[in-house]
């Protein structure tokens, strides 16, 4: 089972590259992640993996606590089956992408930059890992 986050466009800004890079290196322990980047929204479905599941990454969708993302991850894990996250550029996610998603996760109700949004997945996806394994990581509920 992989990971794929399909985002549009590069990380430009340094500092969410390296704080990218330090959690995937974190995750290198669990699981695996890859990134592929398109240059623009109307490349996303096509970078999406054949047989994987789709997570689209919108404000308009559903929020998961931390302690949930943990128990989807082990659901994902059973299944084995590849998950992709989409995540949109400037112009959130196209309708096509939305409609083909499994599932649309809120990370907030806020709007973020992609690029900040990237580094927030990381990191979830680490504390979701830690949590499941009892690890002193996440403090939270």
């Amino acid at each position: 089972m992989r990971y794929h986050v399909v985002a549009v466009s590069r990380m430009k800004h340094a500092a969410l590259r390296a704080a990218c890079d330090d959690y995937l290196q974190r995750l290198r322990h669990y699981t695996h992640v890859e990134e592929r980047e398109v240059k623009d929204d109307a490349r996303i479905l096509g970078a999406i993996p054949e047989g994987a599941r789709l997570v689209a990454l919108s404000r308009t969708g559903r929020a998961w606590s931390s302690a949930q993302l943990a128990e989807q991850t082990g659901r994902w894990e059973m299944d084995s089956a590849d998950v992709a996250f989409a995540i949109g550029g400037a112009e959130a996610l196209p309708e096509p992408v939305l409609h083909r998603a499994d599932r649309i996760w809120s990370l907030s109700p806020l709007t973020f930059p992609h690029e900040l949004a990237r580094v927030i997945l990381y990191e979830q996806l680490y504390r979701a890992y830690t949590i499941r394994r009892g690890e002193p990581y996440h403090r939270g509920p």
